[in-house]
């Protein structure tokens, strides 16, 4: 859901910084494999699948997410991310995505990166409509401290906010090659109600979009949507974690 991560990323770096620093506890995932919903002006428009997986090696505990989704007639996204468990670090990162628009240029973008000693390195790819697919290699330093810019879809439920917080953290923006920045605003608590059950959510606000994501464990995201209300994504079962050898 590339186009969710962009309403929920600053591109100026320059703009004020709210007071608390923004960090992600990912110790605090569930292994779990989450369904849900896409509704646009209340009719359904599609579902995403979000894979959480733990993996030890000798050296790293590990935070495997694989996600899959489909927004008809749009867009289909694959996702597959390895994250440090233990200091929240980002380790790997793929993303393709597919676009079905007409009127659209761009039809397929893809990014496959990996971060050895500080720095970020890979490769993207781009396919335009009647043109050549068009490969571009990646080096870039990573800023010290900086997360993927997705941490702020799927890592959303495991952040350090209370209500009233602000908060925001360097990030690195897979597609664009440059630093950004995830922020939220935490509001009240609430309860609310979704296909999977009733929740009491903290909503966070960032840009254009609001997520809500439970207060207890195990912790998640139960429902992101637009502040206008037109499109949202509610969670509508959890269950075990299916092994796919990467793929959701």
């Amino acid at each position: 859901m590339r186009w969710l991560c962009f309403l929920l990323v600053s591109p100026a770096l320059a703009q004020a910084r709210p007071a608390k620093p923004l960090h992600f506890d990912l110790t605090a995932i569930p292994t779990t494999r989450d369904s849900f919903v896409f509704m646009l002006d209340r009719k359904p428009r599609g579902y995403a699948i979000w894979q959480y997986e733990t993996r030890s090696t000798e050296t790293t505990q590990q935070v495997i997410y694989t996600s899959h989704s489909e927004l008809t007639p749009v867009e289909e996204e694959t996702l597959h991310v390895v994250l440090d468990r233990l200091t929240g670090a980002p380790l790997e990162s793929f993303q393709h995505i597919d676009f079905y628009l007409p009127q659209r240029d761009t039809t397929m973008i893809e990014h496959d990166l990996t971060v050895k000693h500080g720095s970020v390195e890979g490769r993207r790819k781009v396919q335009l409509r009647g043109k050549d697919e068009s490969i571009v290699p990646v080096d870039a330093e990573l800023p010290a401290g900086a997360v993927w810019s997705n941490y702020g879809l799927y890592a959303a439920a495991v952040t350090n906010a209370a209500p009233g917080d602000s908060l925001a953290t360097v990030a690195y923006d897979e597609f664009a090659n440059a630093p950004t920045l995830v922020s939220f605003v935490a509001e009240q608590p609430t309860t609310i109600r979704v296909p999977a059950g009733q929740f009491q959510v903290l909503p966070l606000r960032s840009g254009n979009f609001r997520l809500h994501v439970t207060m207890q464990a195990p912790r998640r995201v139960v429902r992101g949507e637009t502040m206008d209300g037109r499109f949202r994504f509610e969670l509508a079962h959890s269950g075990p974690v299916v092994a796919t050898g990467g793929a959701p």
